[in-house]
């Protein structure tokens, strides 16, 4: 993935907003104005006209808190509560999280937050030799293990793995209930289990837009999950050691994933 991709959810019945930077471009937030626009519109009473800058950079971004009284949090919804916090006035501050939440102030019930999509994490080839950087082998694909989005890839390929040979890959729902026991899913919503594959196939594996069908409509989440599985299988990005991260499956054996 080159450059980030910042998203701005559902609020106060406006559109979710997705924006995506290359390296070196920049976004502003806040509640903006005729007289200071932003690129990303946040309309809270509590967030200041020109709240912060957003900047890509080549391996990670930056923060800048562009206001003098409210700090800002970085969250990594990936980790095990890790966040940043951002104090008033602080520019240029690199973020290290693959997948964060910018958190700002409200006084709302509920918080205000946009997520941002970092660049790839570089990964060393593990069965790479040793030598000069410049000599080493680094993976084509770089996923994140411990990630919430490499769990969802690896509930839509168990079918494959477990020798069941499936007519077709896990529905959306159908991976929402298989992750259920996992202690970082037990919220994991149908809508999460979405933008995750479509992280999966935009950014991470770098899949291109389904085709249409014969009758040009195509079933874009169909086929995406389809590409995703396939390209996983095919390159051996997921394989049989990797069900061990899946929660144990309770009951009788799960009959082949249809729809």
């Amino acid at each position: 993935m080159s450059g980030i991709v910042v998203h701005l959810p559902v609020v106060s019945g406006g559109d979710a907003v997705t924006l995506r930077l290359g390296p070196g471009e920049r976004v502003r937030f806040g509640r903006g104005s005729s007289a200071t626009p932003v690129e990303l519109r946040i309309a809270d009473e509590a967030v200041s006209r020109l709240a912060g800058e957003i900047r890509a950079t080549d391996d990670h971004w930056q923060l800048s808190n562009l206001s003098t009284s409210h700090g800002y949090l970085v969250e990594n919804p990936e980790g095990a509560g890790e966040y940043l916090r951002i104090p008033p006035r602080r520019l240029g501050a690199p973020i290290p999280f693959e997948f964060s939440r910018v958190v700002l102030p409200s006084r709302r019930d509920t918080p205000v937050f946009f997520q941002v999509f970092a660049p790839d994490h570089v990964y060393l080839d593990p069965h790479a030799a040793a030598g000069s950087w410049e000599s080493r082998t680094l993976t084509a694909y770089s996923l994140d293990e411990t990630a919430t989005y490499f769990l969802v890839l690896v509930a839509l390929c168990e079918p494959w793995l477990r020798d069941r040979s499936p007519v077709a890959v896990p529905t959306t729902p159908q991976v929402v209930e298989r992750l259920r026991g996992h202690t970082a899913c037990a919220r994991l919503t149908a809508r999460a289990v979405s933008a995750h594959i479509d992280y999966l196939a935009d950014e991470k594996l770098r899949i291109g837009a389904p085709a249409p069908d014969a009758a040009g409509r195509a079933d874009r989440r169909n086929g995406k999950r389809e590409a995703v599985v396939g390209l996983a299988l095919k390159f051996g990005i997921v394989r049989e050691e990797h069900l061990v991260l899946l929660p144990p499956r309770s009951g009788p054996a799960e009959p082949d994933a249809r729809g």
